[in-house]
């Protein structure tokens, strides 16, 4: 590849603002990703009646987005590295509108996993470029801070879809009730996500093409106009900088992803192990689920809505705390110290799950004080995986693979992230029907002490570091 970009240009001084402006409208995909996925939240009750449906049934309605979610996070990196970053976040807000109208307007149980794979599919792509477009267009010291925006506005997402719903719920008096215009209130939830994905595809028509991706492509002086601001110093060497460490020939393809031993790169392993383990702790379970959960142990369907929304709010409020400190203490320790603490949290709920007596509809009955530590010990779980396996993943994620398999490793970590949310999500009603809570965060606790000797044993530190020097 030869360039067009020969002249030396004038050092020039970043632009802040213009960096926090454009990973903010990229992370607006990491919005609607966890608005996506948790607006079904204080819906799942009312889709069971509405159309009589089975648990299995159940578990695919809320986790049938998250196999269109592994789908398109798979091919995102490809379709990234073809048509660009931009591009891709456009087709992934079409989808979010559409997947919204489909699953306010369901005809069967069918149709309704249908839509919601759709807007899945948006889900994935934005999972794979949001971190990917954060991490290129971030200066190495900011990078980490930039690139838990993603996380930040995930959080965010999950907790307004948990707002909408729980303000929906109380003015139509029940998820069930028919609401404006005689629409029943569980249709409103999902036609809340309209407006933020319509404001996401405007979003991408304003900021500009990732620099890296522009090299790639030989638009040189286009990737300078880019790096004058995130970046600034000497462009011509910069630009040449990112050629030398890219050095392809071809687009890139899976094929890059593999070692001279025909098996997959260690650092895509890492990766994968990564994307496992941030699910496999059941912390969808609490977004997915909570309004379910709570109600099982003998809470009121609002009061299970307001603890998932102070929930919410934790999450948001630890993701803060890692914005404020990723790049100061590194992933590493916040990984380390979010793993023990999620063990302990997470081996408390298995405890009080488990030997807690059932009702008459054979729920566990938490009463007095066990139902309060029950609450206290979940929420130090959110807040434990709030500010480290959360936020710090994606950042990893974003960063840790080099330039030239960057798109299409962060593809694959973010397809098998997906596939472990689907396992977590759709087993759960199954799994709490047939062995009950204590059984399931049992599982989730195992997850989460595995979590602990794998950051130990085979993460690396990547703070400070450029993405040329990775």
């Amino acid at each position: 590849m030869t360039s067009n970009y020969k002249k030396q240009v004038e050092p020039s001084k970043v632009n802040i603002s213009f960096i926090i402006l454009i990973a903010g409208a990229a992370a607006l995909g990491g919005f609607l990703f966890g608005f996506d996925t948790a607006i079904v939240n204080g819906a799942v009750k009312a889709i069971q009646v509405e159309f009589n449906a089975s648990p299995l049934l159940i578990g695919l309605a809320i986790s049938g987005a998250l196999l269109g979610s592994a789908i398109g996070a798979f091919f995102a990196g490809q379709l990234a590295d073809r048509f660009g970053r931009i591009k891709v976040m456009l087709v992934a807000a079409i989808f979010f509108a559409l997947s919204s109208f489909g699953s306010g307007f369901p005809f069967t149980i069918y149709d309704f996993i249908a839509w919601r794979m759709l807007g899945g599919l948006g889900v994935g792509l934005a999972s794979v470029i949001a971190p990917a477009y954060i991490a290129e267009c971030s200066p190495a010291d900011l990078r980490g801070r930039l690139g838990s925006l993603q996380q930040l506005a995930i959080v965010v997402g999950i907790f307004v879809a948990l707002l909408c719903s729980f303000f929906i719920t109380v003015a139509a008096g029940s998820a069930e009730n028919p609401w404006l215009l005689g629409i029943p209130a569980w249709r409103w939830m999902f036609l809340t996500e309209a407006p933020p994905a319509v404001l996401y595809g405007i979003a991408a028509l304003i900021i500009p093409e990732s620099p890296r991706y522009l090299i790639a492509q030989g638009r040189d002086s286009e990737a300078a106009a880019v790096l004058s601001k995130i970046e600034g110093g000497d462009l011509g060497a910069r630009v040449e900088e990112i050629r030398q460490t890219m050095q392809i020939d071809h687009k890139p393809r899976f094929s890059d992803l593999l070692s001279r031993r025909s098996g997959l790169l260690p650092i895509v392993w890492v990766g994968m192990g990564l994307s496992v383990l941030q699910q496999f702790v059941g912390i969808n379970v609490i977004f997915y689920y909570s309004s379910v959960l709570w109600r099982s142990v003998g809470f009121s369907e609002e009061d299970s809505l307001k603890i998932t929304v102070i929930t919410g709010v934790i999450n948001i409020i630890t993701t803060l705390i890692a914005i404020t400190y990723v790049d100061k203490f590194g992933r590493k320790p916040l990984l380390l110290i979010g793993s023990i603490g999620m063990t302990i949290t997470l081996g408390t709920l298995a405890v009080m799950f488990g030997n807690a007596p059932f009702d008459a509809d054979g729920n566990p009955n938490l009463t007095g004080s066990n139902g309060l530590i029950a609450l206290l010990a979940a929420n130090l779980f959110v807040f434990c995986y709030g500010f480290s396996w959360g936020p710090v993943v994606w950042v990893m994620l974003g960063e840790m693979f080099n330039n030239k398999i960057r798109a299409v490793a962060l593809s694959v970590a973010a397809a098998v992230q997906w596939i472990a949310n689907f396992l977590i999500s759709t087993s759960f009603p199954p799994l709490l029907a047939t062995f009950g809570l204590g059984a399931a965060y049992g599982l989730y606790t195992v997850a989460a002490a595995i979590s602990i000797f794998f950051v130990v044993l085979l993460v690396k530190e990547t703070k400070g570091k450029t993405l040329e020097q990775m």
